[in-house]
């Protein structure tokens, strides 16, 4: 008989059971988003009160959020360390869908920002890999979808026909090295006329904006530009401001010579971070609908498609509105 201590923390819940051949001998949780490194070895603690003799560990691998997760997945193997037993690591999402009861459905946790880290199912198998979204582009989907956390007994019950050993941190980092040789910096009315100039040289024929505009955004209180320097010349610029519970990309611009190194990057996430600081609920932009450069970026950074404009930047030129959630 094989005697198992599960343990998972990829949700705000904290679950312990100690499992032998299916029955669950003791099963404990917790709930507290914050808390998992102070309940879990008291949890555990009172798990082995009733069940001291462990054979194998299992952990819950996530995905889910990194803080939480890396909690339980370091706990046991230092755990399984200690003890001289070995560990498995099984997905957290599958380990919901066991629990499950129905044939078409998705399995989603909570992934913080206003996002779900989820899979879809068909019949007990798991038929789409494990992404994160956010809430509305699961919502639509229109299947049944589970967000009870994990019972770490269905974690001891995977632990049979799974052994990952990697954590399912699926969201990508938001943090990139700087572009190199590129330094950024608030804009002040005196890059107004190095700004115009470069506006004039990258939208020929595109109604540019005007000196007088670049002095009067740039001198308003309730706006935030930034701009690119490289040896000291601006090669790039970018705008944002408030609208209501909202924020308003502005405009992002770099010189033709120097994208494709991560500016716009750089500028797109200053960007989202100053409108965290007003407690903006989400960003806009618009985005020409034959910009195939920005779309996937933008993409890549949370935004989804919400609306067209059409002739937006003029006749025939047609605009894509997008919008990102932002954590309250």
């Amino acid at each position: 008989m094989t005697t198992i201590l599960a343990i998972d923390t990829s949700t705000d819940r904290t679950s312990v059971a100690i499992v032998r051949d299916g029955k669950a001998l003791v099963e404990l949780h917790h709930d507290d988003p914050l808390a998992h490194g102070e309940v879990l070895p008291k949890l555990v603690q009172q798990a082995l009160a009733i069940q001291n003799e462990i054979d194998l560990v299992a952990i819950g691998m996530g995905p889910g959020p990194f803080t939480g997760l890396r909690v339980g997945i370091a706990f046991g193997q230092s755990f399984a360390l200690g003890r001289g037993i070995k560990w498995v690591g099984v997905s957290s999402l599958d380990a919901i869908a066991v629990d499950a009861g129905v044939s078409d459905f998705i399995v989603a946790i909570d992934a913080r920002r206003r996002e779900l880290f989820w899979a879809r199912y068909f019949e007990g198998k798991r038929v789409s890999e494990p992404a994160v979204n956010v809430h509305q582009v699961v919502d639509e989907m229109d299947v049944k979808i589970i967000r009870t956390p994990p019972r770490a007994v269905a974690i001891a019950q995977l632990s049979s026909v799974q052994n990952l050993r990697e954590p399912s941190y699926i969201r990508r980092p938001d943090a990139y090295p700087l572009p190199t040789g590129i330094t950024f910096r608030a804009a002040h009315t005196m890059d107004a006329v190095a700004l115009y100039a470069l506006e004039k040289e990258i939208y020929v024929g595109e109604d540019p904006w005007s000196l007088a505009q670049f002095k009067e955004e740039i001198s308003a209180q309730d706006r935030y530009y930034l701009v690119a320097e490289s040896g000291g010349t601006v090669i790039g610029y970018a705008g944002v401001m408030p609208a209501g519970d909202l924020t308003d990309i502005l405009t992002m611009t770099v010189a033709p010579a120097f994208r494709r190194k991560g500016i716009a990057r750089e500028f797109l996430k200053r960007l989202i971070d100053w409108s965290r600081t007003k407690k903006a609920q989400a960003v806009m932009l618009e985005v020409r609908k034959d910009n195939s450069e920005a779309i996937p970026l933008y993409e890549n950074q949370g935004f989804r498609k919400i609306s067209e404009r059409a002739d937006y930047y003029g006749p025939g030129k047609t605009a894509i509105v997008m919008r990102k959630e932002l954590t309250t």
